[in-house]
């Protein structure tokens, strides 16, 4: 079974988080790998390449919803299909 249809695009700005508005689920039905300065990340959670930022949860702080808090990186994103 070959899968023939092409990904779409990948946006400039993505969330893994359903109730962002940065949140597309066509994109998710394909794998998604980033790499920040050139070193590929398993943990991200949000990116924006024009602005060179992506968001990884906190491995211990939550805020007070209960939700993990974001910790903002800098440096060149780059967003690919694996």
């Amino acid at each position: 079974m070959n899968d023939t249809t092409t990904p779409p695009a990948l946006p400039d700005h993505l969330s893994g988080n359903p109730r962002s508005p940065h949140y597309v689920e066509e994109i998710f039905e394909h794998k998604v790998g980033i790499k920040l300065n050139g070193k590929e990340r398993f943990d991200i959670e949000e990116y924006c390449i024009s602005e060179g930022w992506v968001k990884v949860p906190s491995p211990k702080a939550l805020d007070r919803r209960g939700q993990p808090l974001m910790i903002k990186l800098k440096g060149t994103v780059e967003a690919f299909y694996s």
